[in-house]
């Protein structure tokens, strides 16, 4: 795929992807020096009581912050402008000159944008845990339900419970990209998933929707908390993977047939 490395030499030169690298990998550790110099704690949180016992609680910490906006501003700042850039400047028609097609442009362009989000999140975890361990140490963490869990294994759950945010990170990838193509701003594209993903997560901590939350994109931001239990479960990962899927082909296939469509003559 020649389109590919293009694309994404093109993502290495933007600065604001280069700003939000550095966010990912300074700001975990930048929070876990506060944390430790603090006196309070944010009890409010899931794992916050912890981060003074256990380097593994502030990963866990981080995931649960980031799941509520962080992460689709993350995929928004490259999948929101990677089509509508191309709009701005005006270079569709020099672009589908190359021998290439509108498909081929398309699939490049959403590949590109799907690797930058899953380096993101790569580098957030790698560094959380990292910081966590260091300014804290790897001691055993105590899970949801009250009982500690050895570093090696709470090391092995820290990593699944940040693998589970991936699907739902690639479906904000996907919204925005169709946000991207349909309306051909790069405001919209960046902004939008944000406001959505506010909205979402108003809707669920309102409880109207009852079940119906479950079709939300950003519950299975939330699915991992299965996974640091004595008895742990599953249903909520495979359902908001499933989920996960249906907003990815919901997005991505209108957006693909616009493109094919579009005259940019």
């Amino acid at each position: 795929m020649r389109v590919l490395p293009w694309e994404l030499r093109k993502l290495l030169a933007q600065w604001r992807v280069r700003l939000a690298l550095a966010v990912c990998a300074l700001g975990p550790l930048l929070l876990a020096v506060v944390l430790q110099v603090q006196t309070g704690l944010p009890k409010d949180t899931l794992f916050g009581r912890h981060v003074h016992e256990s380097g593994l609680a502030i990963p866990l910490l981080v995931l649960g912050f980031a799941g509520t906006w962080a992460f689709p501003l993350l995929t928004s700042l490259v999948a929101g402008d990677i089509f509508s850039a191309e709009d701005g400047h005006g270079t569709w028609a020099a672009l589908l000159t190359r021998s290439r097609t509108r498909a081929e442009v398309f699939t490049g362009k959403v590949v590109a944008a799907v690797l930058s989000a899953l380096v993101l999140v790569t580098v957030t975890a790698v560094s959380s845990v990292v910081a966590g361990v260091l300014v804290v140490g790897a001691h055993p963490l105590i899970g949801l339900s009250g009982t500690e869990i050895d570093p090696g294994r709470a090391t092995v759950l820290v990593l699944l419970s940040w693998a589970c945010a991936v699907p739902p990170l690639v479906g904000f990838t996907a919204l925005a990209i169709l946000l991207s193509v349909v309306t051909r701003s790069s405001v919209v594209g960046i902004g939008g998933p944000v406001v959505l993903a506010l909205l979402m997560q108003l809707l669920g901590l309102l409880g109207g929707l009852g079940r119906g939350a479950g079709i939300l994109l950003t519950t299975p931001f939330a699915a991992w908390h299965g996974l640091v239990r004595d008895d742990p479960y599953y249903g909520p990962i495979w359902q908001g993977a499933l989920v996960s899927l249906v907003w990815i082909l919901a997005c991505l296939v209108p957006a693909r047939a616009v493109l094919l469509r579009r005259d940019v003559t």
